[in-house]
């Protein structure tokens, strides 16, 4: 089943600020809270996809990669692209919107119960640069990185305490969490729910930090990466490995880690979207009889004939060895070859002698087709005369 369009989910357009995208989620979150429709799983489902929605268009950086490229560009394949509405967790999408749907609007609301208690602070993302060469890009490629970030600490396994001893029930909230307090109203009686302000939130205190993190419960180091690349992928492009970024503090969710494609340039083609170019360079002789040429590729070598009376600026197809469409497996680009016809700089004098007896020769002399061309003609107006357009 195809995704739903994120602004079509949130009821928002393009232009929309990010007070009227986060004042549409907080609409929907409403109408479809857990609390509000208990035991209703369709209403669960809208709420996880309205997050899933939010999560990108409320990030400028995520926000522009979809504008871009759609859900393409949020990932999806190899490990990449966000949870999506089926995979995230109720407890992340508390955990990071509480200050647009939290424990004070909805317990206060509807009797709580939504938030709970929390982990410790959620890691910040990470922002890598990936350079990926022409064949990489083209067939998709497992890259090894090492990064250096935040990770959980060995000695107290995230927790942040010297021992198990180390750590005690919050005596505020008694390990909830969260504070209850009822109020008499002209209405009745209104119970609210507020994080503990003791523990905030975490339902436990630590007694005795940890000596390797002084309680962060994270250390700094550096982990080594498996990354599946997908196929397609372009210059500017941003994957999100979900869970790879910035461990959190004392056990809370680690960050993204958000990869930056770097395209590294070719030594003869040239990218233009799903296309390459490649400028085949031939003699005049060789334009006048025809020649087989071998030209490079994304994957390697071809051959190609060039017919006897070339011009130059002539357009050859190689159809389908262009760059493949990001996570598609049937939309693939060409390549694009431009002859170039070299006029030498120097001639011995025989050689000279031979173009004056030509020059004057009916054959060597441009025909009425060449007197239709235009002056100037770019090179993408000629590749239309390639695809008939």
């Amino acid at each position: 089943m195809a995704k739903r369009d994120y602004y079509e989910i949130l009821g928002v357009g393009k232009s929309s600020s990010a007070d009227e995208i986060k004042k549409a989620y907080r609409k929907i979150a409403m109408q479809y809270h857990p609390d509000k429709n208990p035991g209703n799983k369709e209403a669960e489902e809208k709420f996880k996809e309205a997050a899933e929605a939010y999560e990108v268009l409320s990030s400028p950086d995520k926000k522009a990669q979809y504008d871009r490229f759609g859900h393409a560009g949020m990932g999806g394949a190899g490990g990449f692209g966000g949870a999506g509405a089926g995979g995230m967790r109720m407890e992340d999408i508390f955990q990071n919107f509480g200050d647009i749907f939290g424990n004070d609007m909805f317990g206060g609301m509807f009797g709580g119960g939504g938030g709970g208690r929390r982990q410790g602070s959620r890691g910040a993302n990470l922002r890598i640069k990936l350079k990926m060469d022409f064949t990489e890009i083209a067939n998709g490629a497992n890259k090894k990185i090492k990064v250096k970030k935040h990770v959980s600490c060995q000695h107290c396994n995230g927790s942040g305490a010297k021992d198990r001893n180390s750590i005690q029930t919050c005596g505020t909230c008694g390990g909830s969490g969260q504070v209850r307090r009822v109020t008499n109203t002209f209405l009745g009686q209104m119970q609210t729910v507020t994080t503990c302000p003791t523990c905030n939130g975490e339902g436990t205190s630590i007694t005795q930090k940890c000596t390797y993190c002084k309680g962060e419960g994270r250390m700094y180091g550096e982990e080594t990466l498996s990354l599946d690349i997908p196929p397609g992928a372009q210059d500017g492009m941003q994957l999100s490995m979900s869970g790879k970024g910035n461990a959190g503090e004392r056990g809370g969710p680690p960050g993204d880690l958000l990869l930056l494609i770097e395209e590294e340039k070719h030594e003869f083609l040239i990218r233009h979207d799903l296309d390459v170019v490649y400028h085949l360079h031939i003699s005049f002789p060789e334009a006048v009889l025809g020649m087989q040429a071998e030209v490079p590729t994304i994957d390697g070598k071809a051959k190609i004939k060039i017919p006897a009376g070339t011009q130059s600026g002539k357009i050859f197809r190689l159809k389908g060895k262009g760059f493949p469409a990001f996570q598609s497996s049937y939309e693939r680009g060409d390549e694009l070859i431009e002859v170039n016809v070299w006029s030498p700089q120097h001639l011995t004098s025989d050689e000279k002698d031979m173009m004056e007896r030509l020059k004057n020769s009916p054959n060597f002399k441009p025909g009425p087709d060449a007197k239709k061309e235009r002056e100037e003609r770019g090179f993408f107006d000629k590749i239309k005369d390639v695809f008939g357009g």
